[in-house]
């Protein structure tokens, strides 16, 4: 499982690479130089890529808890609101 991640991740390296060399010299460069990372973090056994994985996973799941509170606490000063306005209060 860890050695197909890596490869993709090497595959979608050289993808944009390709389509990156296509912009320029200078791209062509900067995607030379992630190639060399990538590659190295693949001869490394993939913990970088790994890595880079996991960073965005817990990214992900920040972001998604980050919404479900926020959205949680919308809620709950909805019903507040709701409460006070029974009670002929304002929000």
């Amino acid at each position: 499982m860890r050695r197909s991640r890596l490869i993709a991740a090497c595959q979608a390296a050289v993808v944009m690479g390709g389509a990156l060399m296509l912009q320029g010299c200078v791209a062509g460069a900067v995607v030379g130089g992630t190639a060399a990372v990538v590659g190295g973090a693949a001869k490394a056994g993939g913990a970088v890529v790994g890595a880079g994985f996991d960073a965005v996973t817990t990214s992900d799941e920040e972001t998604r808890a980050r919404r479900e509170r926020e959205q949680r606490d919308y809620e709950r000063e909805q019903r507040r609101c709701e409460q006070r306005q029974r009670q002929g209060k304002s929000c």
